[in-house]
């Protein structure tokens, strides 16, 4: 340092620029090389010493520094300081570089040996104290530095607030809800407060709801609901803590809408900003038109539709549509349509009317389906379609078309194909093609001309109407008029031609490439190359063939020259191969022939394509079914699919679309609600339509079942202290199944989460909801539940506050329903309200209002004391509203909430009431609905006041195949259901009808979307009429059919007889001659019985009848089998097996033989009942009945029981955990009709402590527990069925009750092992997610004795449990705590338990995320 400073003294020092300077230059410079010296060597030395020698060098108590990461950095920023203000002594050796290159070797002269040594040791020592002194100076400096960045880090800890996003201001619509947020930051948290226009927000001083305030980790919201004008004005948030404070504020612009004339929410700057909001007001619907006839589809829309030419599109399967001669696409008054004059099948296919719109273009569509006009022959098939020109040349083309899907009943023999040149519509025969296939060749034709075909289909019965014509062709050389266009010159182009590049050749060369490029049943395509070069001459070709094996060529025979390189060979002979070869003409001459082609022979017919496999038919809506089905693998061949449909039970299918159609799924419209269809669909190529698939399973017409929709309209009802009642209207879509229950949550407004009310579906639509605060606001939501699963979650209700309700005047009614909806009127029901204020509700006033006007009027002038009403004398084709008030002598209450709006009209297709009587005489009301869904009911009420007394009538449903549902019983202070079987027609009979039975019967069924109700009022004189009608049906007067008729016998009898119509038991038979009684003896009534029983058997032979009646039997597998035997039936004969008045599906049948069989497995009382077999065709039907109830049903369970007996295995020894186990197995067990006793060396053995005996249905066991030598012997079983005894023994001593005992101890000692062995009960799921800085908790439940050594694995690895991992024993339950978790956290734990008896793992798989992030899902 002394040194350093004398150097910086030397350019300022007294005397001249001599040697004196020069001198002092040059010693320093020595001084300052001497010590350069002894640093490279140091650095020198210092490479081959070991880290730990250098690590040593200033290692000392006073100088080791003890500082973190940060006085580190610190301190090397302070190094870099230190070298820069040092950078003068590199100057100073730049300076005198010079001077040592000068003196360097005069340097070590001047010193001796000795000098030199201490001179080094002197600088050595005189450096290491330098270096100490500055070691503790940049030690002492780094501390305060350190010190300094410290406080500087505590001081930005704590910061005043500070807006990173402001506020912003907003300008909104009446009636709207407006959210400002801003967020902010500072350290410690802030307080945060609302202030409008400087005033500040009080939430519990506005409505309920008014105002929401949050803060979300700085994210601050302002939530102001239902604006008004009031509620514009400047709001500001004021966020403060002990380091300052901080504001925000923003305007709020509240409009009020003025109208349509002006402004921003004119219709004109709509228009002209985003275009008009164009809503659809009608359904497309599916159209069934007939060929040759017209058809139109028709949409409206909500307002006019502008620049609709652009903006409207139809498609057709995709493809746009555009107006033609035969279709013309209109729009006018709202309303676009499009209108085919003359349908052809091409028309048939999804129409699609698309609206562009400034928020994405909207769709409807609708199935147009073509069916086949009326043949001109009966019986003649439909036409072919879709007839297509291909591959046209010069003279030639190929014809192609689609087969027709409905044949009437005759196989396709052939197609004609008619020709028309240009456009004189002369249609002229040209060819007639096989039945086997699509595809047709046509040549001959002209150069240059135009050509169009048609095609008819063509059978036994005769020629189809003729296929829409093809589109025009021009038969021209394509290859020929092919030119390559080259640019040039900014635009212009040169056109080339193909002939103009062709050589001036006078004699063509041969064609090549010979070939079949086409080779059908009837004919071949032959195909080559023309000539190369061509030449500019015309062409023709010459064709020759040869037979293989012939040696011989033969010219082939022409009409009209061949101008074109393909021909087709129509007269080729079958099984035979041929050779051909092609020679080229022009005017100079012709080639030399072609090389031969490959041999060529015809193929057999082409097969069709197999049909698609597994063909399922799925519900859809009341008028459709769905189908889906694997495609075929056809290729180019596959043209598409014909879709049959039939009634379940009719024998003729139906074509469902004319059109093939290529996607793998269809939805077939226009069927029959609540009948039964059968599907099956046929593959179509050019070989024809393939076999039909086997058909689906019979399915209903019905709604597909579906999750509900949203329930809505809450409202409260009544509301205590700490309680509530809620109400709600149930989905308007239920999904086509009833509806099991509903899920509620209710939400405090002020708290941020929802709590669900229930755990189990609640089946009403009223709510007790309790344990709530006073003087809190809540809010409710709620989802339906059917059978499909969970429905659409609600809308949050209003808020509802707390209050206990004390209003003299009753609270409001609910569940008002409308039924019974006419042009005119219509019926409202109600529930009386459930808080009645300060005394009984003494009536009800009823109101509507009509669609666009605010008012509501009354129904009637006075109030009505039933809970129901009818209102009439309203104007059809209008939409209302109804509600009801409950009233007391307080005066009037809330009213209900207001129904949906209803439109008055009547439905054609509405069910009505049916009264009538049936076969025995009974009087019924009757009401079918074959629209209801699946499990639901039909609430019967008479007079609106319940159901009626089930003393006097009595309710029958009709079952519906599979299905089952509820009859419900309700009155007015109670509601019981009774299970009974779904159905869709319920009739209520009346037991004893009398003057008690009038009056006004309704019907409702609940669960349907739409309005399905009717009611029916039975009067005195209706019930007058139906009383004489029941008694002329049970008290029926015989008529005559015939007269006397008189048959002389062969014996010389006279036999008189007449023929009347069918006669009950009770008929009685008198016989007068000459006005005398001729009273029949035994003898003759049983002869006459006799006659009678032939004349009937003699009838019922003349068509199919039963040669063996319907007997059973027993089998040897303990199956009861049914058996019967038809004979004179032919193939339309139609064979049935009913039990129970319902079709057996299990029956068989063989027409071949006329044997029928009905096998029943696991008979029992449930299969008791009538059974019957039914054969019928076209000349009568005839039955057999077998009645398997009473003694006949205990015949079968004797002989079942019997032969069970008879099946017993001899017994068998097991040995088990409990004990030793005897066994026999049986085919069949019935308590009822078999018994079993087991013995004991003679001695009859009872169930007891140790002693247990049972059955199965297919086994008979003893059990011994803790067996003992006592319980050797001989052990018998026997069996009693009837009359029928079995013994069955077996020696439980010796070696078999050693190996029996053995068994039994080894079973024990593994139960003892599972009983205690060390397991994870429950409580870890296997994956679970958390969010970073959460804690996770995992509690398991382990079990074994003795008590398991526990351990927790992470990844496989043993968990350390420090800092943030704690694990807690408390008995049983394992609780394993991570504190504040992070990413590192995720991975697989497991808990391993550990005993002598054994061990087990229970696995978990945790996913750490981060804020705000996703959860991901993890696979299992």
């Amino acid at each position: 340092m002394v040194i350093a400073l004398a150097a910086m003294t030397l350019p300022h020092s007294p005397g001249g620029a001599g040697e004196p300077q020069a001198s002092q230059t040059v010693q320093v410079h020595r001084l300052e090389h001497k010590q350069e010296e002894e640093q490279k060597e140091e650095r020198h030395h210092s490479l081959h010493m070991g880290s730990s020698v250098q690590r040593r060098t200033y290692r000392s108590s006073e100088e080791e520094p003890q500082f973190s990461s940060e006085d580190y950095a610190l301190a090397a920023a302070l190094a870099l300081t230190a070298s820069s203000e040092l950078s003068w002594e590199a100057k100073l050796r730049r300076q005198t570089a010079t001077v040592e290159l000068e003196e360097r070797g005069q340097r070590r002269v001047g010193f001796g040996n000795d000098l030199e040594r201490m001179e080094v040791a002197f600088l050595r020592t005189q450096r290491l104290l330098r270096q100490r002194r500055d070691w503790k100076a940049l030690r002492r400096r780094t501390e305060e530095k350190v010190r300094e960045a410290k406080e500087l880090i505590e001081l930005c800890s704590g910061r005043g607030p500070w807006f990173w996003i402001p506020l912003r201001s907003h300008a909104v619509w009446e009636h709207t809800t407006v959210l400002l947020t801003c967020t902010v930051q500072g350290s410690p948290p802030l307080q945060v407060t609302w202030y409008k226009n400087d005033i500040r927000i009080d939430p519990r001083l506005f409505p309920p709801g008014k105002y929401r305030i949050t803060n979300n980790y700085g994210l601050l919201t302002l939530e102001i609901r239902r604006c008004t004008v009031e509620d514009s004005a400047t709001y500001t948030v004021l966020v403060k803590n002990a380091y300052g404070q901080a504001s925000s504020f923003a305007k709020v612009l509240i409009r009020t809408y003025v109208g349509k004339d002006a402004g921003f929410d004119s219709e004109i700057f709509k228009r002209s900003m985003l275009g008009p909001s164009v809503e659809f007001t009608s359904v497309l619907k599916p159209i069934f038109a007939q060929e040759k006839e017209p058809f139109s589809l028709t949409c409206l829309f909500s307002d006019d539709v502008l620049e609709a030419e652009q903006r409207i599109q139809w498609f057709r399967d995709g493809r746009l549509l555009r107006s033609s001669t035969r279709r013309e696409i209109l729009y006018a008054d709202r309303q676009a349509s499009v209108k085919v004059s003359y349908a052809y099948k091409e028309d048939e296919g999804l129409y699609t009317i698309r609206v562009s719109s400034p928020f994405g273009p909207q769709e409807q569509s609708a199935y147009v389906f073509i069916r086949d006009a009326a043949a001109e022959k009966p019986g003649a098939p439909g036409s072919p379609l879709n007839v297509r020109c291909l591959n046209v040349h010069r003279d030639c083309l190929t014809l192609t078309w689609a087969p027709p899907s409905d044949t009437r009943g005759s196989t396709i023999t052939g197609y004609s194909i008619e020709m028309c040149q240009g456009d004189s519509e002369e249609w002229v025969p040209c060819l007639t093609a096989p039945g086997g296939t699509c595809r047709c060749p046509i040549q001959g034709l002209s150069e240059g001309q135009s050509y169009r075909f048609r095609v008819r289909a063509i059978s036994r019965a005769g020629a189809s109407l003729p296929s829409k014509a093809s589109e025009a062709v021009v038969t021209v050389d394509y290859d020929a008029v092919q030119k390559t266009e080259i640019p040039f010159d900014l635009g212009s182009k040169i056109a080339i031609y193909k002939n103009d590049v062709e050589d001036a050749v006078t004699i063509p060369s041969a064609p090549t490439n010979v070939h079949a490029s086409e080779i059908r049943e009837a004919y071949a395509l032959l195909s080559w190359e023309e000539p190369r070069p061509r030449g500019r001459a015309p062409l023709t070709y010459t064709l020759e063939k040869s037979i293989i094996g012939s040696g011989t060529w033969e010219a082939i025979i022409t009409e009209t020259p061949i101008k074109s390189p393909r021909f087709a060979l129509l007269d080729l002979e079958k099984g035979k191969s041929y050779v051909f070869r092609v020679r080229a003409l022009n005017q100079y001459g012709m080639s030399d022939p072609s090389e031969p082609s490959e041999p060529v022979a015809l193929k057999g017919k082409p097969a069709t394509l197999p049909p698609p496999a597994r063909v399922q038919a799925f519900r859809n809506t009341q008028t459709s079914v769905s189908l889906a089905w694997e495609p075929v693998d056809g290729g180019s061949e596959l043209l598409g699919y014909y879709i049959y449909s039939r009634e379940a039970g009719a024998s003729e299918w139906q074509t469902v679309n004319n059109k093939p159609i290529r996607d793998t799924k269809f939805t077939v419209p226009g069927l029959r609600t609540g009948k039964e269809y059968d599907f099956c669909i046929r593959s179509v190529s050019e070989a024809g339509v393939g076999e039909s698939s086997e058909a689906t399973q019979p399915i209903r017409v019905k709604q597909a079942l579906a999750t509900p929709s949203a329930p809505y309209d809450f409202a409260l009802l009544n509301c205590g202290k700490n309680e509530m009642v809620i109400g709600w209207k149930p989905p308007k879509r239920r999904g086509g199944g009833k509806i099991l229950g509903y899920f509620v949550d209710q939400h405090d407004s002020e708290e941020a989460d929802w709590h669900p009310v229930n755990r189990q579906p609640i089946p009403s639509r009223v709510c007790k909801v309790t344990n709530l605060q006073e003087g809190h606001f809540y809010e409710f939501r709620a989802r339906a539940v059917n059978w499909a699963g969970i429905g659409e979650l609600s809308a949050p209700s209003s808020l509802f506050e707390c209050k206990e309700w004390t209003m003299p005047e009753p609270g409001p009614p609910y569940d008002v329903r409308v039924s019974e909806v006419q042009a005119t009127s219509v019926m409202l029901r109600w529930e009386p309200p459930l808080y009645i204020g300060a005394g009984p509700v003494t009536g009800y006033r009823v109101g509507f209002q009509e669609k666009g006007s605010e008012e509501w009027k009354p129904v009637t002038p006075d109030a009505t004391s039933d809970t129901h009403l009818r209102v009439s004398d309203l104007q059809p084709g209008k939409q209302y509203k109804f509600r009801v008030q409950a009233m007391n002598s307080a005066g009037l209450g809330q009213p209900s909430v207001p129904t949906d709006p209803v439109l008055l009209e009547d439905k054609p297709d509405a069910q009505e009431i049916e009264v009538g009587v049936d076969d025995e005489g009974q009087i019924y009301l009757a009401f079918e609905a074959p629209e209801a869904p699946d499990f639901s009911e039909f609430q019967w009420s008479k007079d609106y006041k319940g159901p009626p007394d089930p003393q006097r009538v009595e309710v029958e449903d009709e079952m519906n195949k599979g299905c089952e549902g509820v009859l419900r019983f309700q009155d007015q202070s109670s509601l019981s259901e009774v299970s009974s079987a779904l159905s869709a027609r319920s009739k209520v009979i009346l037991k004893e009808p009398d003057l008690q039975d009038l009056g006004i019967y309704s019907v409702v069924v609940p669960d349907a979307d739409e309005d399905t109700s009717a009611s029916h009022t039975l009067t005195e004189e209706e019930l007058n009429k139906l009383k004489k009608l029941s008694h002329e049906i049970r008290n029926p007067v015989i008529k005559l059919i015939s007269g006397w008729n008189v048959d002389i016998l062969e014996q010389g009898e006279v036999r008189l007889w007449l023929e009347v119509e069918k006669l009950s038991p009770a008929a009685e038979l008198h016989l007068i001659f000459n006005e005398k009684e001729i009273f029949s003896s035994p003898d003759f009534d049983k002869l006459l019985r006799k006659a009678d029983a032939k004349r009937r058997d003699w009838k019922r032979k003349q068509g199919p009848y039963f040669q063996e009646p319907l007997t059973w039997k027993v089998t040897e597998d303990c199956q009861v089998l049914l058996t019967c035997k038809v004979t004179n039936t032919k193939k339309e004969s139609r064979f049935q097996w009913l039990f129970q008045k319902k079709e057996a599906p299990r029956g068989q049948y063989n027409p071949q033989t006329g044997d029928g069989s009905l096998s029943i497995e696991g008979f029992s009382k449930e299969d008791q009942g009538v059974y019957r077999a039914v054969v019928s065709d076209d000349r009568g039907e005839d039955d057999t009945v077998l009645d398997l109830t009473g003694e006949a049903l205990d015949a079968v369970l004797t002989e079942l029981g019997r032969i069970g007996a008879l099946s017993a295995t001899p017994l068998k020894i097991q040995g088990t955990e409990e004990g030793i186990r005897l066994f026999s197995k049986v085919k069949y067990y019935n308590v009822e009709y078999m018994k079993t006793a087991w013995f004991h060396k003679d001695k009859r053995l009872e169930s007891g402590d140790r002693v247990r005996a049972g059955t199965t249905l297919d086994e008979i066991w003893l059990h011994i527990l803790d067996p003992k030598d006592s319980d050797k012997g001989k052990y018998t079983l026997e069996i009693t069925a009837g009359k029928e005894v079995r013994q069955l023994s077996a020696d439980l001593s010796g070696q078999a009750f050693d190996d029996a005992l053995a068994e039994h101890q080894r079973l024990k000692a593994l139960a003892v092992i599972e009983k205690n062995r060390a397991k994870v009960v429950r409580g870890l799921p296997d994956v679970a997610t958390i969010m970073e800085d959460k804690t996770l908790c995992l509690t398991c439940v382990i079990s074994g004795d003795p008590s398991p050594e526990i351990s927790w694995l992470k990844n496989d690895q043993p968990v350390s449990f420090l800092d943030r991992y704690h694990m807690e024993v408390k008995g049983t339950e394992v609780t394993i705590t991570i504190d504040k978790v992070t990413s590192e956290d995720s991975g697989r734990y497991g808990i391993f338990v550990k005993n002598k008896y054994g061990s087990e793992t229970g696995q978990v798989t945790i996913s750490v995320f981060k804020h705000g992030e996703e959860p991901k899902e993890l696979k299992k």
